[in-house]
């Protein structure tokens, strides 16, 4: 006898019911009235956080909306910097900075928004956490994702398609430095039958306040007297307003065929002044200056619009189009005045600078399932194409007259890139135990700069094979063991290859260069290796621990040298290319509620952890201290949530801690950079579930930032520090459903 299906449980209530009633009820009059139909919502429930890291052939992090907003950080990379591996670089605590996986610097890391890269002159920091659906970490490259991410790449995913009704709105104000900083966010998505929308506005107000100082010292090896004693002190306050709007609108074509467009806009304004005093403590020496200000604004505009199609074929092909385009504009003008110490101008910058930036992108994927689902054959393609238009004059002016300190390469400059991608990818489930991803990627751009001095052009491709293997010792179990053996690489940046030069603030030595690019630049190459294993628990939590190494070939430092410029030597840093290098290092990381270890009646308590050592070497340069730039020894996050019983109060707290340590970056040049320790904290008190108010501090005790640059010559030692004071920030942010 066939049987039929089962019906949920939640129809069969319902039959039940409407059963039981119809049995009671007296006989229906002759004219019936009208029905009432109840509606009835059916949502899809997306996979947890957990399990779509543990369905992941290749190793990723996915880090949902519950730990994006669960601080009330202003902006992503404060999100970022609590995450496995993850460190921030080059500013203050607390205050952001560049976002480096496994302890690598800007360059290592590819950053992707929606799966793309990320427009010129786009910020991560422009990004506010309201506006990501969700974070996507993936510790190697994959031939879909790009092959320019020796440390691993982050992929900001905004907002998507709709799952359910929203109107949320978020009013928060935070307190830095004495100055108020009101920030205004609304999200807005509904489905309206074939149609859905998603769309996200912030609206920010700040002023900062920066302290920086500057001690350089000079001495004779001989004889250890003092040749140089200079302090530089400077007080910069700058204002800014920003405007921030995106969204996803989708129209569903038809059975597995839909189209969105995805909009998005940054508008941004910024008034700064600052006023510097130039000390030399050396009685004798006489400083270029004594003191200095100056004033400048700042106006940024940025509009990208992208496309999407995807169908699905009756035999399975899917097939995905995307096109985008993207427009940029700033404009910025600044006049520095150097004075005597009686307060006359002695030299007068005048600098006005405009720049606009073009790109169009498109690509394409077209997969198909074979082997009954066991393998998912994919071919993809991309293109884009960049174009920079960029004018400046600097004007100097002294007792001697009026000069243009861009006479070597002009006041205009038009640069180009093209970039070009084709790569073949297979994920296959080999058995319910065994899963393995192989990919090829091709990968070439082509960059070209017109300025006075002459036409620069640049060529690299590249040809990366990478491999990912996923393994469960049983099948079903909690357990998993990763491999991957990947090629990747890191291309040289538009700026590292354009040779135009710009000269430093204050006087120009050798721990003080001017800054220029080398069009002769070639690309890093690494091999990968990475070994994880994961233990996931049953609530959701997991532990794990991995290994990986690159080996780097052609590494990318700045050197500083001694140039001719308009007949006068200065010091200027440019990159070179200087040999090869390795780095390997050890990840650890716990997630997990305190009930999932502990017997019942275990507090409730959700606890975060994970310790990351790293160790480098590069080979050209002599030790200690030959590790890769800005990599330090070791990071550690550790963080917790309390939610109290019978209250609706959650309080939680995270460390952030990376000990100091030193860079040896050719045979005579060594910095060091100071610890970097930063506290947050928060108290959440839901008074129900359309209205909460969260309160949090960020960099609570609050560290110094010290670096230290030194250069020895065969006769002189040169020691510059910067400091910049810690400072504490203080948030209230209310959270209502609307």
């Amino acid at each position: 006898m066939r049987t039929l299906p089962s019906l949920p449980s939640s129809l069969l209530l319902l039959a039940s019911a409407v059963h039981a009633q119809t049995a009671d009820a007296p006989p229906a009059p002759s004219t019936p009235p009208a029905a009432t139909l109840e509606r009835v919502e059916i949502r899809r429930t997306a996979p947890t956080d957990t399990a779509q890291r543990q369905q992941s052939t290749a190793a990723k992090t996915v880090v949902g909306r519950e730990e994006i907003e669960r601080m009330g950080d202003a902006t992503v990379s404060e999100v970022l910097k609590r995450l496995p591996g993850v460190t921030l670089g080059g500013g203050r605590p607390g205050r952001g900075g560049d976002v480096r996986m496994r302890g690598l610097g800007s360059g290592y890391t590819q950053i992707l928004l929606n799966g793309e890269r990320m427009p010129y002159g786009m910020a991560l920091d422009s990004l506010t956490p309201d506006q990501v659906e969700r974070i996507e970490i993936t510790r190697g490259p994959t031939a879909e994702t790009g092959a320019q991410a020796i440390a691993g790449t982050i992929n900001i995913v905004l907002r998507e398609s709709v799952r359910q009704r929203l109107n949320n709105v978020h009013l928060r104000v935070a307190h830095d430095e004495g100055a108020w900083k009101p920030d205004l966010s609304w999200t807005r998505a509904e489905q309206l039958d074939d149609f859905s929308y998603n769309l996200s506005t912030n609206f920010h107000s700040g002023r900062d306040l920066d302290h920086t100082d500057v001690h350089t010292v000079e001495t004779r090896l001989a004889d250890g007297a003092t040749t140089l004693d200079e302090r530089r002190i400077t007080d910069e306050s700058s204002r800014r307003q920003s405007l921030h709007a995106g969204g996803r609108l989708q129209w569903r074509l038809g059975a597995g065929e839909t189209f969105a467009l995805m909009p998005f806009v940054i508008l941004s304004e910024s008034r700064s002044q600052s006023a510097q005093t130039l000390q030399s403590l050396d009685p004798a020496a006489v400083p270029d200056y004594a003191t200095a200000d100056r004033t400048g604004t700042g106006r940024f505009a940025l509009g990208r619009l992208n496309a999407q199609w995807q169908t699905r074929f009756d035999s399975g092909l899917r097939l995905e189009l995307k096109a985008g385009g993207s427009l940029g504009r700033g404009a910025g003008d600044s006049v520095r005045n150097e004075r005597d110490g009686s307060g006359a101008v002695l030299r007068r910058i005048d600098d006005e600078r405009a720049g606009q930036d073009r790109g169009l992108s498109t690509g394409g994927k077209l997969s198909r399932s074979a082997g009954d689902g066991a393998h998912l054959l994919s071919l993809g393609w991309e293109a884009e194409h960049n174009r920079r238009d960029e004018t400046r004059t600097t004007l100097e002016t002294s007792a001697t007259g009026t000069r243009s300190l861009n006479g070597e390469v002009g006041d205009t400059l038009q640069a180009r890139t093209l970039r070009r991608a084709l790569w073949a990818q297979d994920e296959w489930t080999v058995t319910p135990q065994w899963s393995l991803q192989g990919g090829l990627r091709w990968e070439a751009i082509d960059t070209t700069s017109d300025a006075a001095d002459g036409q620069v052009s640049s060529r690299s491709g590249v040809v990366t094979p990478l491999f990912h293997v996923a393994w469960k010792p049983v099948e079903g179990g909690k357990d998993q063991v990763r491999l991957s053996l990947t090629r990747s690489y890191r291309a040289p940046t538009l700026a590292n290859l354009i040779a135009r030069r710009s000269e430093a603030t204050g006087t120009n030595l050798e721990t003080n260069p001017d800054r220029a690019g080398n069009p002769q630049l070639k690309p890093e190459l690494a091999t990968g290796l990475d070994l994880a294993f994961e233990h996931y628990l049953a609530a959701g939590g997991v532990l794990s621990i991995g290994v990986f190494e690159r080996r780097i070939d052609q590494l990318i430092r700045a050197q500083t040298t001694l140039e001719t410029v308009g007949g006068v030597q200065r010091w200027v840093s440019r990159p070179q290319n200087i040999g090869d290098a390795v780095t390997r290092g050890v990840e650890l990381e716990a997630k997990f509620r305190l009930s999932e270890l502990l017997a019942e009646g275990a507090p409730p308590l959700e606890l975060r952890a994970n310790v990351s050592a790293f160790r480098s070497r590069v080979n050209s340069i002599g030790g200690p201290d030959n590790r890769l730039d800005k990599q330090p020894d070791w990071s550690a996050n550790l963080g917790g949530d309390w939610r109290f019983r019978g209250l609706p109060l959650t309080l939680g707290a995270s460390l952030n801690f990376t000990p100091d340590y030193a860079i040896r970056l050719s045979d005579n040049q060594r910095n060091t950079v100071d610890t970097r320790r930063v506290i947050d904290a928060y108290a959440l008190w839901t008074f129900s579930p359309e209205l909460q108010l969260r309160a949090s501090v960020s960099n609570a005790l609050p560290l110094d930032n010290v670096n230290s640059a030194t250069v020895t010559t065969a006769t002189t030692r040169q020691v510059a520090t910067t400091s910049n004071p810690g400072s504490t920030a203080w948030a209230l942010r209310l959270e209502m459903k609307l």
